[in-house]
């Protein structure tokens, strides 16, 4: 998973929008919980941005070079999925890059 490392080189800022209560954001909860640190120490300048709002369902944004951005929603996802997500979209990021 050498990829996580190199975030920052396709994308520009990472959002995960949750709710703080409701069972539907509980895996995108968890996800963050456990690997925002690695995450962030990985990639120090990426902001990596966390949107809690009440009934808000759990998606994560990335936002690529020239303003492009693509979401994903994440309800129902285990975290080995929302990994992967991230990983196609850190993949994605190589056809925005200037």
């Amino acid at each position: 998973m050498a990829w996580r490392g190199h975030l920052s080189k396709n994308i520009k800022e990472l959002r995960f929008l949750m709710c703080q209560t409701s069972p539907a954001s509980s895996s995108a909860r968890a996800f963050v919980e456990k690997n925002y640190k690695e995450l962030k120490t990985l990639n120090p300048k990426l902001p990596i941005l966390i949107r809690e709002c009440s009934g808000v369902e759990p998606q994560l944004w990335a936002r690529y070079d020239l303003g492009v951005e693509k979401g994903i929603k994440l309800e129902g996802m285990t975290e080995p999925q929302i990994f992967k997500v991230l990983e196609d979209m850190v993949k994605a990021g190589e056809s925005f890059k200037v």
